[in-house]
């Protein structure tokens, strides 16, 4: 087996060279690689994600180019090729020593459409880290989710634990579009707990968060819509429709609605492209937005809103509307018992220096999808939030980590696998952090199921 590098080496490494959603093509090979070398057992294709339940996919032109550029990287093709037309989830498997549950991590792989800060002082410029590819970055964090679960990796190689560790690499978080395809896929149908992590979001570096329930701005339902104005065809010019002028009013309409009366709701217009001149009338546009509200109905009302305001400038101007879904996920609710469980543990990890039980966040993670999943079979789910000081915002050009999170996320979930890992006691009787909570095996889960206590 080859040195195995830092977590800091590995964040700084995928910091280097980010990928969008379902083109992590070098990212995951990278993954199977060291889960290869270090004696995991690795699964990848329609094993771990559904082909059929991802969303926003991009073009075959966009997948074909983002496949030719990994290959010139010399990705070995060994690793590569399992990965081809956006297949992009990996997934490996450890067994320990001694028997017990399946416990699985979740970290996603996926880098964002965003300009890296070309400022002297900004650290990975200043270190010799940034993006080398043109127009994307890592700037949500996801680089650091993966060298965490990597560096877990190397430090469970020797299967001094017990029961079996499943280790999720989620494509193109971003957007809401891989988490349902790989829950659907079934690889987490033996899952006892499923713990999913993201550093930042306003927590300091040493603080942990392990339940965001009432937290994540989706509820039940939010979607991210790609929509078309389209004008009527006309010559001369002056004939025409304008979809330029009819996106332009629509995304003002959009940020114009009024708020719900007791639900946080929110509707956002990230973009909005046509093609043109300065003498031409623009016969199509595309804009992008989400909607986000923490309560299902107001989310659902919020959408009608939307599409109702979308339609009405299509007709004021005249033009053809088409509206897309292009990307969903279900509120991220914590299990009260693996959240208090993951708390508990936490205050005996010597790097964690203080536990949160409700961190600010107003975000929104597809890795309910997967949550939902291991809940709806009688395990539990968390969603555990990793404190990286730095203020600048996600998503934002200058967004980088405090690379000390790196070690103690590591940590916190080396404890959570060897305490969640121990063989669950039967219900009713007592083992300490690992009592059962739940009064009846019915209340756990389907009959047939273990305790998930």
């Amino acid at each position: 087996m080859t040195d195995q590098p830092s977590v800091v080496d590995l964040r700084r490494d995928l910091h280097a060279h980010p990928e969008l959603g379902f083109t992590e093509y070098a990212t995951a090979a990278l993954v199977m690689q060291r889960l290869t070398e270090l004696g995991w057992s690795v699964s990848t294709g329609p094993e771990v994600m559904d082909p059929a339940l991802r969303m926003g996919l991009p073009s075959q032109e966009q997948l074909d180019t983002a496949w030719a550029d990994a290959v010139t990287w010399g990705v070995p093709a060994t690793f590569l090729e399992p990965l081809r037309d956006g297949m992009t989830a990996v997934v490996g498997t450890l067994t320990g020593r001694r028997p017990g549950r399946v416990v699985a991590i979740r970290a996603d792989l996926d880098a964002l459409p965003v300009q890296e800060s070309r400022a002297a002082s900004h650290p990975p410029r200043a270190l010799g880290f940034a993006s080398t590819r043109p127009g994307l970055m890592h700037a949500c964090g996801h680089d650091g989710h993966v060298a965490i679960a990597l560096d877990l990796a190397a430090r469970l190689a020797d299967r001094d634990f017990a029961g079996t560790v499943k280790l999720v690499f989620q494509p193109a978080e971003e957007g809401l579009r891989g988490g349902r395809a790989v829950a659907a896929s079934g690889i987490l149908d033996d899952v006892d707990d499923v713990i999913c992590i993201h550093l930042g979001v306003g927590v300091p570096t040493g603080a942990i968060s392990p339940d965001t329930r009432g937290l994540v701005g989706v509820r039940e339902a939010a979607g991210r819509r790609s929509t078309a104005p389209r004008r009527t065809p006309g010559r001369p010019p002056e004939r025409g429709r304008s979809a330029l002028l009819a996106a332009a009013a629509a995304t003002l309409a959009v940020h114009t609605l009024p708020q719900h009366g007791s639900a946080s709701v929110r509707a956002n217009v990230g973009s909005l492209h046509a093609e043109g001149a300065s003498n031409v009338v623009p016969s199509h546009a595309v804009m992008t937005l989400e909607v986000r509200a923490d309560e299902s109905q107001a989310c659902e009302d919020l959408r009608a809103r939307v599409v109702q305001a979308l339609q009405g400038s299509a007709a004021t101007y005249g033009v053809e509307c088409t509206v897309d879904l292009i990307g969903q996920a279900p509120a991220v609710v914590s299990d009260e018992s693996l959240a208090q469980q993951l708390a508990d543990l936490a205050e005996q990890v010597p790097s964690v220096r203080e536990v949160w039980r409700a961190a600010p966040d107003n975000g929104s993670d597809d890795a309910s999808w997967l949550i939902d999943r291991v809940r709806a079979l009688g395990g539990r789910g968390a969603y555990v939030l990793i404190g990286s000081t730095p203020e600048i915002g996600h998503h934002e050009s200058t967004f980088d980590l405090d690379e000390h999170a790196l070690e103690i996320g590591s940590d916190l979930l080396l404890a959570a696998v060897q305490v969640l890992g121990r063989t669950a006691p039967s219900v009713g009787q007592s083992a300490g952090s690992l009592s059962c909570r739940a009064p009846s095996a019915t209340a756990c889960g389907p009959a047939g199921r273990r305790c998930r206590a």
